[in-house]
């Protein structure tokens, strides 16, 4: 049996992992982390680390970045495995994460859908072939969504980016500019709205006709599903950074 500790685990995403790891037979809740302790959990929720008494086998991390990092630390100094579903990192805590691989096992992804992994690789082979077209990227999110742009939009544009060779910027706002586009920009534009779990557009316009490829998540048990699968595979793995590409 693998034991969890979810660290986020008062928030939306943090309750529904918590819900399935405990319905899962492989699986034992722990404990969680949270900064309020608000006495409905059926299981220890610790608001200070150094409160924890025994170490878990594997962490699911679905919080903010500031609290991401905090359990980084226990977990190191712990050598505990880590899954990271946390967005909104700058670039220098991205590299920062790469860092504490060097020291535990660490599996981060923006999405943890095995579909929008799929989505990310069909761009990777049909960018090159669109390279001549405007590329523009649309995400929409719940309105409490509190990073912009998503995490997924970013990792889709870093895909695009990456198979074009690199030497594209990102175009987030264009209301202060008064120039044409630039044909080396992939524009991202965030929607923030109701209750959307989250949906992905990437868009390919050419002279003569656009071709557009969508993602839509119906529902977030979607992303505990994939963090769960992490877990599991990531709880005996060495040192090092993991990602979906590593577990399908």
């Amino acid at each position: 049996m693998i034991e969890v500790m979810v660290n986020g685990c008062n928030g939306k995403m943090g309750g529904i992992i918590c819900d399935l790891v405990d319905k899962n037979e492989n699986m034992i809740l722990k404990s969680g982390v949270d900064v309020v302790d608000t006495g409905l959990a059926t299981f220890p929720v610790y608001t200070n680390l150094k409160q924890i008494p025994e170490n878990p086998d594997v962490i699911i991390d679905f919080s903010v970045p500031k609290a991401t990092f905090n359990i980084l630390e226990y977990a190191k100094e712990n050598k505990v495995p880590i899954v990271i579903a946390t967005t909104g990192f700058t670039a220098e805590e991205e590299e920062k994460i790469k860092e504490f691989a060097n020291f535990i096992p660490i599996f981060k992804s923006s999405n943890m859908s095995y579909s929008i992994n799929m989505f990310k690789n069909l761009l990777k082979e049909i960018a090159p072939k669109l390279k001549d077209t405007d590329i523009e990227i649309i995400e929409t999110h719940h309105n409490r969504k509190i990073d912009s742009p998503s995490g997924t939009a970013l990792m889709l544009a870093n895909s695009i980016n990456e198979a074009l060779g690199g030497d594209y910027k990102y175009e987030y706002n264009r209301h202060d500019k008064h120039e044409k586009r630039d044909k080396k920009e992939i524009g991202i534009t965030s929607i923030r709205g109701g209750n959307i779990v989250g949906e992905h557009t990437v868009k390919f316009f050419g002279e003569s006709e656009t071709l557009e490829i969508k993602h839509t998540s119906y529902s977030r048990n979607l992303f505990a599903e994939g963090a769960i699968k992490a877990a599991e595979f990531i709880a005996q793995k060495p040192s090092g950074l993991y990602s979906m590409e590593n577990l399908y």
